[in-house]
């Protein structure tokens, strides 16, 4: 994992949930490489460039400290919960990290949300038909898919947040 972003998109209160500007809570990291092993095809997709990170990426056992207490801080009393499209690629490489490098995650072994599934039983649709080109265009984020992994956090943020007032 070169890069991780994270957005609040906001919280249940007993049933109902609260969308919150997903641009006013955020959380941007590059981490320095654990290994040399990589694939440059992947690292390019990211836009980021390898050698910079190694000099100037963030510790990973600090990120991750710091990224729980983040957490921490921004949900204050609620239980935070991972929402992600698809979550099995982000919670993989999150909860590893979380594990290996803070000792812990904040959102648990399974406090996490798979918004793909989320619309397939909302819509009513097969999960191999739960895609985003499938998807009404109302539920879409208006952003561009840029592959930051800030700018994928808020658009999904935002995709979570249509889906939940989604029939």
């Amino acid at each position: 994992m070169v890069s991780f972003g994270m957005a609040v998109a906001g919280r249940m209160t007993g049933k109902v949930f609260e969308p919150v500007d997903a641009e006013t809570h955020t959380l941007y990291v590059e981490l320095r490489p654990i290994s040399d092993d990589h694939v440059p095809e992947a690292l390019a997709v990211s836009g980021l460039d390898r050698q910079a990170l190694i000099r100037e990426g963030r510790d990973p056992a600090e990120a991750m400290r710091a990224a729980a207490a983040w957490i921490g801080e921004v949900c204050g009393n609620s239980t935070p919960v991972m929402a992600a499209y698809p979550l099995s690629y982000d919670w993989m490489w999150i909860y590893w990290y979380f594990m290996r490098f803070a000792g812990a995650s904040p959102f648990g072994h399974s406090r996490c949300l798979d918004i793909k599934t989320l619309y397939a039983a909302k819509a009513g649709v097969p999960i191999g038909w739960a895609t985003k080109r499938q998807m009404p265009g109302h539920l879409h984020s208006t952003r561009p898919h840029t592959h930051n992994a800030l700018d994928d956090a808020i658009e999904q943020a935002e995709l979570l947040q249509n889906l939940m007032a989604f029939g």
